[in-house]
């Protein structure tokens, strides 16, 4: 089965709109902390918008909850001079944006495309393909043992080969000339009446017409950028009561105080997974009160779909940092 036609959704309950706590506050040792940005609302986004051609405001593309817009290209180390990345609002002080990186790949079939986009299969999640804390880096640990060859097994991989090795599953979270190109990302949140603040897509495509070009059709035959890795770090405080749940494709890491929190890796259809704070507390090593990192770390590598959703309480103390 194609891992893909399925959905990315990152769930979570977090505060997101009017948090004043601190916002471009701490972050990990040398990285870079951003406050939101002051780009207008996105709304109104129904299902099948924000891909190619996308209504936008603020130039956000309206999503069918929130929105997302591409920030400029990353150009050597985005920490240098500890300046804010661009476009932030260094005033600003709510957490309805989070800021990340988005990084470009060519698929396999593509001249100088990567091993690991555009190849492999799978019918369900692959677990254990990192490890089950966080690297020094602030970067997944590559562990996978579905390389291929004689050591990969049924019970450790059950659908087959999902990374080709150590060197490439690098490159997927850290700049590579010639190999990916890097560019800010903005997430942009809608405060329900609930109080839960959403983000989702049903048609992920930041990458559009940008980095290495379009590389794949959709399920309604659209051209998009598939082939592309996100990732976000951020800082919340841990007050009680908060979930997180991950459903969709294709790999997605959380780690929380620098443990794995939701492993859904590998190419998969639509797959779920809910962390309850209070109940994993002991596990994770957090108690309420403190503050704690949250890092995400997401890939796109298959056509014919790209979805991504996350619905939050956290409360954030920075609402996105970028790590050297």
């Amino acid at each position: 089965m194609s891992p893909k036609g399925s959905t990315f959704v990152l769930v979570t309950l977090w505060s997101l709109v009017g948090v004043a706590v601190g916002c471009g506050s701490s972050g990990p040792a040398g990285s870079t902390t951003v406050t939101p940005g002051s780009g207008g609302k996105a709304s109104g986004g129904g299902a099948g918008s924000g891909g190619a051609g996308g209504t936008t405001v603020g130039g956000f593309v309206n999503a069918d909850a929130g929105g997302y817009k591409l920030g400029p290209a990353v150009t050597g180390d985005p920490t240098a001079g500890g300046v804010t990345a661009p476009g932030q609002d260094p005033n600003a002080m709510n957490c309805n944006q989070l800021l990340g990186i988005v990084r470009d790949f060519k698929g396999l079939a593509e001249p100088g495309g990567h091993p690991d986009f555009e190849h492999f299969q799978g019918d369900d999640v692959t677990p254990n393909l990192v490890g089950p804390t966080l690297g020094a880096d602030h970067k997944p640990v590559y562990a996978s043992q579905c390389e291929g060859g004689a050591a990969m097994t049924d019970v450790t991989c059950p659908y087959g080969q999902q990374t080709t090795s150590k060197m490439d599953f690098d490159q997927w979270y850290r700049p590579a000339d010639g190999v990916n190109k890097q560019f800010f990302l903005y997430l942009m949140f809608d405060k329900l009446a609930s109080g839960v603040a959403t983000f989702q897509s049903s048609h992920f495509f930041p990458l559009d017409g940008q980095g290495w070009g379009n590389s794949g059709e959709d399920t309604d035959g659209n051209l998009h950028n598939f082939g592309f890795t996100t990732e976000v770090h951020t800082t919340f405080k841990y007050g009680g009561g908060e979930t997180f749940t991950f459903t969709g494709d294709d790999d997605l890491w959380v780690f929380i105080n620098n443990m794995l929190a939701i492993d859904l890796g590998g190419l998969h259809p639509k797959a779920s997974k809910t962390i309850d704070l209070d109940m994993q507390a002991a596990t994770l090593g957090i108690t309420k009160g403190g503050s704690y990192p949250l890092d995400l770390f997401h890939a796109e590598r298959h056509t014919d779909a790209s979805n991504f959703r996350v619905d939050t309480n956290f409360v954030f103390v920075n609402c996105g940092v970028i790590v050297p």
